[in-house]
């Protein structure tokens, strides 16, 4: 991976929250963030004291580096989004304008705990399908806006595959959103239930109060 390919963009702790339905019982658990980028779930779960590890690709590279690209994407990123406004429920989040407050403020608090976070081995380099942890290592693993979103770049057999991966390292897996950047369902979506079925893992689709891309409105949870 090189850094010039990669577009960071971090979600805010409460985001996390709404996007997978999290207790305060459920923020006490072990928890795996696959995917989390400059997200700052880590960092503020950290800080009130709960067991959190990130796990990205994104991770080999420095804060300086990270906030360097950050930086030259920004701009970009909020042109797109502007472009396609209507694509986007402007509930919780009003406007294009609060949008990249939003994101910027969690990017912030990323970079702040990344250095010290990486010392202490919370933000991990790795990507799906092979993750660099031991079996049912983690009471939760959470995965947002890869699998299913990307169905375009990302083959049937890398969703299957890692899958089956978040279900090795985790006792329950939750997956959002199930639609693409177009808003169809994922056409990878069936496959990997019925793989997981197969697997005797025990998988739903749940409703979430969460909703910024229209039609992302559920998650798949899966329980080995």
């Amino acid at each position: 991976m090189e850094l010039n390919d990669i577009v960071p963009w971090g979600r805010s702790f409460l985001e996390y929250k709404e996007i997978f339905s999290l207790t305060d019982s459920e923020l006490k658990k072990k928890i795996l963030g696959c995917g989390d980028g400059p997200a700052c779930f880590n960092a503020e779960l950290t800080a009130s004291g709960g067991n959190v590890v990130s796990v990205d690709p994104v991770y080999q590279f420095n804060e300086a580096q990270i906030r360097s690209r950050i930086d030259a994407v920004y701009p970009q990123v909020m042109a797109q989004v502007s472009q396609n406004a209507a694509d986007f429920v402007w509930q919780s989040i009003a406007s294009v304008a609060e949008l990249g407050k939003v994101r910027m403020q969690a990017m912030s608090l990323f970079l702040n705990d990344y250095t010290e976070g990486k010392a202490a081995q919370r933000y991990v380099e790795g990507a799906l399908p092979e993750l660099p942890f031991a079996d049912a290592e983690f009471d939760l693993a959470l995965c947002s806006h890869y699998l299913f979103l990307y169905s375009d770049h990302v083959s049937q057999e890398n969703h299957l595959l890692s899958l089956l991966e978040l279900c090795r390292v985790a006792k329950e897996v939750r997956i959002y959103p199930l639609i693409t950047l177009s808003g169809d369902v994922s056409k990878h979506l069936d496959p990997v239930i019925s793989l997981l079925k197969k697997n005797n893992v025990k998988v739903s689709l749940q409703t979430v109060q969460y909703q910024f891309q229209k039609g992302a409105t559920q998650m798949l949870v899966a329980r080995v």
